[in-house]
């Protein structure tokens, strides 16, 4: 399972200018039809095969075009480690592939850029969230989208109760201390001051353990959640959840958590709770941005129009794009003429527009809702909400 970044992105917009093929296909993960696999792939390979001829290359040179691609996937038990769908980009000594949780269409597109549309729903307007799972004996932390979860290794975050309270484990009459931090340590988790306690610890001396360490862990997730919004929910025994608020400095962190699980559950069993507690908030951002492009429409801060749009992307103008997902608008943009041409059928040097405001929105700051064909406003390919 794997999860994409703006980084990675970035790295497929940046390579080097030429002829470019992306291939987009569903996967299976396992039974009779992962014979399909391939067999899909060698179907894309042929198509990618015409478009590269009918772009000037003759067979010769389209076969070697994609020799490395064929070579690489090919190879071992490769069809048999999937996910829900691959995604396949080539161009001159690149090859980049990633195992997606999305059920993509069978797409290949070949043109001077990689075609990137398909993967905004896994970027932007996507529904990331976080998971952390809170226990005195463990901390787990877990970045997610609507379609992946992936538990990510903490540095400078206490892993349990003890460490962030530095227990004294041989102490036979219940006594425990907070360390008090000293000149010249890097722990974290050590706090001012010193607690002695006689006896078995009551609810009080516990509680005010917890809330220690919660704090220890609040810290720890400032430098992983530091100016982001995506909502973030708890996952453990319910009477922790308060306790942890108390502590909590994240302004996003959800009400509702999950609870009532007594056993280690995978990272795919999480995701699977969280997501009908994350799901309406996802639905609520983007209806308000829907909200928010209706009450711009008189005011001249928003558009359907391609040729407007596509420069007003390209040069950090856009705020929030609607973009419809399976729908293609050939032609180019010349930046240094600020002019769009556009193609009813795609020609040599064209690129799907859509595909370019995406990228343009989402590499400059804004934030890009891919969605069905019927749910873009005002039943456009695109619609845009202006920054100015």
């Amino acid at each position: 399972m794997s999860l994409l970044s703006v980084d990675e992105i970035k790295t497929l917009v940046e390579q080097p200018k030429g002829l470019s093929v992306s291939i987009y296909m569903p996967t299976y993960r396992g039974g009779a039809e992962l014979q399909q696999n391939p067999i899909r792939f060698k179907n894309a390979i042929r198509k990618a095969e015409e478009l590269l001829v009918e772009n000037g290359l003759s067979d010769r040179e389209a076969l070697k075009f994609l020799q490395p691609a064929q070579e690489e996937l090919d190879r071992g038990d490769f069809w048999e480690q999937q996910d829900n769908g691959l995604a396949i980009f080539i161009a001159d000594g690149v090859l980049h592939y990633y195992r997606l949780p999305v059920n993509f269409d069978d797409l290949v597109v070949v043109t001077e850029h990689f075609h990137l549309k398909p993967l905004m729903r896994l970027l932007t307007g996507d529904g990331q969230f976080y998971i952390l799972e809170i226990a005195q004996k463990q901390i787990r932390f877990l970045e997610c989208t609507r379609f992946s979860a992936k538990e990510v290794e903490l540095e400078d975050v206490p892993k349990n109760m003890d460490e962030a309270l530095q227990y004294d484990e041989t102490a036979k009459d219940g006594q425990h201390r907070i360390a008090t931090s000293k000149g010249g340590t890097n722990n974290s988790f050590q706090q001012p001051g010193t607690f002695h306690g006689q006896g078995s610890p009551d609810k009080d001396n516990i509680k005010r353990d917890l809330l220690q360490f919660f704090y220890a862990v609040d810290r720890g997730l400032q430098k992983y959640l530091n100016g982001k919004k995506a909502p973030l929910v708890l996952s453990g025994v319910e009477y922790l959840f308060p306790i942890y608020r108390q502590a909590n400095s994240y302004q996003h962190l959800v009400e509702e958590g999950i609870t009532g699980n007594n056993k280690i559950l995978t990272p795919e069993e999480l995701h699977a709770l969280a997501l009908p507690i994350v799901e309406p908030i996802f639905l609520q951002s983007q209806q308000q941005a829907i909200e928010h492009y209706k009450e711009l429409t008189s005011t001249g801060k928003t558009c359907t129009d391609v040729k407007e749009a596509v420069p007003a992307a390209y040069f950090g103008r856009v705020e929030e794009l609607f973009v419809a997902v399976g729908v293609q608008q050939w032609g180019n943009f010349d930046p240094d003429t600020n002019t769009v041409y556009m193609h009813p059928e795609p020609e040599k040097g064209d690129r799907d527009l859509l595909d370019a405001a995406a990228i343009q929105t989402l590499l400059n700051g804004g934030t890009v809702y891919a969605v069905e064909p019927d749910k873009v406003p005002d039943e456009a390919p695109l619609a845009a909400v202006f920054r100015y």
